[in-house]
């Protein structure tokens, strides 16, 4: 029944990282039918990330106090209906309110997923493979989305790839009584609205300002809102410590595994981000694959991972996890540094290094997320799942901000506009590759010297991530080494209780 329950909760992760890169793909024939403007397309894109990352930690919390099978079953419907809503949506303005729908019930069920694991696996060793399950189905949602969503474009229309949650849905929901087990705290407490108005005000500007740094570089409509984040979130933690039933129990971070699991889970995702929003990149721009091909050669990687958040809490039975995942980090860098050496033609070298990359994440995935959810009591168990998730949320976003926004800059710096074009062309050659590309028939653009620009600053933050990720492994090394293996504390107090044999 634990098994057959975790296997009905990897259908709704799986559709959550599909809806996260779906878009990729059923954009141009959306936009084709629907006409959004520019800013309303990114908002059709971002609205649904930005309220997943706001609402995780309020709806976290909100599980622990109602019950975390009840609030799955809630999101669920909810998300199902948000979903027929977009697929169906006959305006730009109606698609975002749909996408928005979709991001504050996802934030219900990421939450729930992980929380309710902790509660049908007590075994430390059998918890930590459950949570490598959920961490790859995740995973393998957002690598298969811009494949689905091709192929119902394709077959159907731009709406098709939403009404994937509908039978998704039904099956959960009518699984959900029978399979998962239903936990609320008894001394939850109420719902401080407060606290929940300063979690949005505190993460939401945050992650735009890491989006549109992403998107147009630092400026002042980056600055403003990231402070407005700090001060917030400074606010949110002195009201935290003072409430009897706080929002999110900031007493968790005095807990060393704790705090040093989320910030190498952190510094693990902002790796992976970049690199994941570099090589799609690289794929289609340079390699000149179509989207559906690229998203295929991205398997491997995937695969990778699948392998690494399955195999590595089996060997932290024997071996203590902050090895595990020092040894996983140590693979990933050698996949940085192949990404830090690839050149154009070296597709092959590329999808490489991202699995390598893949790797690591997937061992820390596992049992990071795990050291943090175990860190934390059971009542507490959902607020502890959803500080993980948000913490990941933020990685891939900065992870595109900052890799992405240093391969820009690189690549603007190098790039020359060509003599004799207008000032709008020349700002689209040396603004980005795509922008070079697209106005290649009409222009005197150097395509071979565009890619092979690109390249370069795809090697250089690769490299830098490389670095960060090797400051992930040392922290490993220090602050996790006293982590003992898995299931090592409920096998000593099982032989203390075992009665001494006579001879």
């Amino acid at each position: 029944r634990q098994w057959a329950g975790l296997g009905l909760l990897a259908l709704p992760t799986v559709l959550l990282g599909l809806d996260v890169t779906v878009l990729y793909l059923v954009l141009p024939s959306m936009a084709a039918d629907l006409g959004p403007s520019g800013t309303q397309t990114l908002w059709i894109m971002d609205v649904y990330g930005f309220l997943i990352a706001g609402f995780l930690i309020t709806m976290g919390t909100l599980g622990d106090r109602i019950g975390r099978r009840r609030l799955l079953m809630a999101g669920m419907a909810a998300f199902a209906t948000a979903s027929l809503l977009a697929a169906f949506a006959p305006s730009a303005e109606l698609l975002i309110a749909a996408r928005a729908l979709l991001g504050v019930a996802g934030a219900t069920l990421m939450p729930s997923t992980l929380s309710l694991i902790t509660n049908m696996f007590p075994d430390a060793r059998q918890r930590a493979l459950a949570i490598g399950v959920w961490a790859t189905m995740f995973a393998l949602g957002m690598a298969a989305g811009p494949v689905v969503g091709g192929v119902l474009v394709d077959e159907f229309w731009w709406g098709a790839a939403f009404l994937l949650a509908v039978p998704v849905a039904v099956v959960v929901l009518a699984g959900a009584r029978t399979l998962l087990p239903e936990y609320a705290a008894a001394d939850a407490g109420r719902l401080d609205f407060v606290s929940v108005a300063l979690s949005l005000l505190a993460i939401l500007p945050g992650i735009y300002a890491v989006k549109h740094t992403a998107a147009h570089g630092p400026e002042l409509p980056t600055v403003i809102p990231f402070a407005v984040g700090v001060a917030a979130g400074a606010v949110f933690v002195r009201r935290q410590r003072r409430l009897a039933s706080p929002l999110l129990d900031v007493g968790l971070f005095a807990d060393r595994a704790f705090s040093a699991a989320l910030a190498v889970l952190l510094i693990g995702l902002v790796g992976v981000g970049g690199a994941m929003y570099l090589v799609t990149q690289y794929l289609q721009l340079v390699e000149n694959l179509s989207p559906a091909v690229a998203g295929l050669w991205t398997g491997a990687p995937a695969l990778a991972m699948f392998a690494a958040a399955i195999g590595a809490p089996l060997v932290a039975r024997r071996v203590r996890p902050g090895l595990v995942m020092a040894v996983t980090l140590v693979l990933s860098m050698i996949g940085y540094v192949l990404l830090g050496t690839a050149g154009t033609g070296d597709a092959a070298r590329v999808v490489t290094g991202f699995a390598f990359a893949y790797l690591g994440l997937g061992a820390i995935a596992a049992l990071g997320t795990d050291m943090v959810v175990g860190a934390a009591p059971a009542s507490k168990s959902g607020s502890a799942a959803a500080m993980s998730e948000t913490v990941q949320e933020l990685g891939l976003a900065a992870g595109v901000a900052l890799l992405g926004s240093l391969t820009t800059a690189l690549y603007s710096a190098r790039m020359v506009a060509p003599a004799g074009v207008s000032h709008a062309v020349g700002d689209r050659v040396t603004g980005s590759l795509s922008g070079a590309l697209s106005v290649a028939e009409d222009a005197p653009v150097d395509v071979v010297l565009a890619r092979e620009t690109f390249t370069t600053g795809l090697n250089i933050a690769s490299l830098v991530a490389g670095v960060a990720v090797l400051a992930a492994t040392v922290l490993c090394l220090a602050a996790l080494r006293h982590v003992r293996p898995l299931g090592a504390d409920e096998r000593a107090d099982a032989e203390e209780k075992e009665p001494a044999r006579l001879p």
